[in-house]
C-alpha cells in the first residue's frame, strides 16, 4: 500500500499466537490487529487531534471476512481511513491485505470500528465540535 491510497496505511505483524487450530488468523486477533493499526494512526495524526482521541471509545466493531489470512501473510497491510462521522460518534473504515497484495485486489477482510466521543471527565457522551468535524474530515475517503 502506498501512503496516498488510503489516508493511513499501518503494517501489522502476523504472530504464531495469531493463529488458531484450522491455520488461520484467529478473528479475535483481528480486532487486536486492527486495534494495532489504529493506534499506529492515534500515535501518527498529531496533538491537535489530542481532544479527540483522548475521549473516544469503542461502540461497535464489524468485520467481513473475504478470504483466510495466515501466518506467512504476513505483515497485514492495514488501509485507514475515516468512513463518516456523526453527532457524538465517528467511525473507521479499514481494509487488510496480505504482504505484497495489490491493492485493485479484494482485501482478505473489510471493517468498521465505530467510536463515540466521550467527556471524560463528566463520563458522559459529547458532541463532535467544528474544529474536530473538520480534522474527521481530512482523513475521510468514500467507498
Amino acid at each position: 500500500m502506498k501512503p496516498r491510497d488510503f489516508p493511513f496505511a499501518a503494517e501489522v505483524g502476523v504472530r504464531w499466537s495469531d493463529m488458531d487450530a484450522f491455520g488461520h488468523v484467529n478473528h479475535a486477533r483481528i480486532v487486536t490487529m486492527l486495534e494495532e493499526a489504529r493506534i499506529q494512526w492515534l500515535l501518527d495524526v498529531g496533538q491537535e487531534y489530542r481532544k479527540l482521541i483522548m475521549g473516544a471509545m469503542i461502540v461497535d466493531v464489524h468485520i467481513r471476512y473475504q478470504s483466510q489470512l495466515r501466518h506467512e501473510d504476513s505483515p497485514l497491510h492495514i488501509g485507514m481511513w475515516i468512513a463518516g462521522f456523526r453527532t457524538v460518534e465517528f467511525t473507521l473504515g479499514y481494509e487488510v491485505r496480505a504482504a505484497g497484495a495489490e491493492l485493485d485486489t479484494k482485501p482478505a477482510c473489510r471493517a468498521t470500528t465505530k467510536m463515540a466521543v466521550v467527556d471524560v471527565d463528566e463520563h458522559r457522551l459529547r458532541r463532535l465540535d467544528d474544529e474536530e468535524k473538520e480534522l474527521l474530515t481530512r482523513w475521510s475517503r468514500d467507498y
